[in-house]
């Protein structure tokens, strides 16, 4: 039986329940599993059946630190079935497996002229929500895809390309971006600080345009989980400085290129001082206000250049995919955990203490489909 087959029964709209299963967040660190009426659907818009939904450091953090309001249902990186459509769509159909984005920019207004698509007031709205307000809703068994978003931001999966492969376009359209605000050239060092998730898109990324990749993290478990991706020069950063090891690779210099992968502050000073002269350092997990320990005299004197990439880039939307449905990365290797959606706290708490062998971690609220 064909992927698209298998579907046709489990995504009839006259089989739409009325209430579906959720997790809710209900302030700081608490998120509970709830009955709550599945969304209703207007002209131009569709309702999608979640197969799988990463679990995201960017939703961890709201969860973590209350900065948005309650009620809501997270969940952005979210693949499933088109369950039923609204007026006026004609793109897709009923069955139709496919990917979301969140967020869309209007790309008319004066950041989206600059390429700075995150700051663009359209971006900032949310595109997809399974009630309350729109926060992704990927953590539910449905979400309503909004009529921008069903025009600009689905994208079909491919026969042959299950859902979990699929659910990582939206993070690495992130990672595509913020290599590509590095503008790394060929034989360059990189180092990645961080080996989770991320930081392993990051690196293979980084290495696809011909630099000499370093990574480093405090877990060998995790390096080893890079190595297998090509990833072989390492830095276990609990048994050897991290600085001291870049510089001896490099003739003293540092590197050309500090990737910092690893979220909070506290490592940007390592990641500045692990930078050579004249070299960058990119900010990719620093999402949360508040202070951080720079060397100013490092970006005056020592002329490093610190930037910073947040969220994804429509302008690498259609290379984000490519890479993703023609698996030039076997994403699913990527994937340590699925839990069920009724064991969504546990997700969440696994996801944001992570253990040295955890990476990637998915709610599957269809987990007994098919992969």
């Amino acid at each position: 039986m064909s992927i698209a087959g298998q579907y046709e029964i489990d995504t009839d709209p006259a089989l739409v329940p009325a209430t579906m299963l959720a997790a809710v967040y209900r302030g700081v660190n608490d998120v509970r599993l709830e009955t709550v009426p599945v969304p209703k659907i207007g002209s131009g818009e569709m309702l999608v059946r979640v197969h799988s939904c990463g679990v995201c450091g960017t939703d961890l953090k709201k969860i973590s630190t209350g900065s948005h309001s309650a009620p809501r249902i997270f969940g952005h990186e979210t693949s499933g079935v088109v369950a039923a459509v609204g007026e006026g769509v004609t793109k897709y159909k009923s069955g139709d497996r496919v990917v979301v984005f969140h967020h869309i920019p209007c790309r008319e207004c004066f950041y989206c002229r600059s390429k700075t698509f995150a700051q663009c007031e359209t971006y900032k709205k949310v595109g997809c929500t399974a009630g309350f307000e729109p926060s992704g809703g990927g953590f539910a068994e449905y979400v309503r895809v909004m009529e921008w978003i069903v025009e600009h931001g689905t994208v079909r999966i491919p026969d042959g390309v299950s859902f979990e492969q699929a659910c990582f376009v939206e993070p690495v359209n992130t990672c595509m971006k913020g290599i590509e605000v590095l503008h790394l050239q060929p034989g360059e060092t990189v180092l990645t600080i961080g080996q989770g998730p991320i930081g392993i898109m990051l690196s293979v990324l980084a290495k696809r345009t011909g630099t000499r990749l370093i990574t480093s993290d405090l877990y060998p478990e995790r390096l080893k989980i890079g190595a297998s991706f090509g990833l072989e020069r390492t830095i276990e950063a609990s048994r050897q400085n991290v600085i001291e090891r870049v510089r001896e690779l490099t003739e003293g210099r540092g590197a050309d290129a500090v990737i910092l992968a690893v979220g909070g502050n506290g490592l940007i000073r390592t990641a500045m001082d692990a930078a050579r002269p004249g070299g960058r350092v990119l900010l990719f997990a620093q999402t949360q206000h508040g202070e951080a320990v720079i060397d100013p005299a490092a970006v005056c004197v020592e002329e490093k250049t610190l930037v910073g990439s947040y969220s994804a880039s429509v302008d690498l939307q259609e290379e984000s995919i490519r890479f993703v449905m023609n698996r030039d990365m076997n994403f699913e290797r990527l994937v340590s955990h699925r839990f069920p959606l009724r064991q969504c706290t546990e997700a969440i708490e696994l996801a944001a203490h992570p253990q040295p062998s955890s990476m990637k971690v998915l709610i599957q609220p269809a987990a007994s489909w098919a992969l």
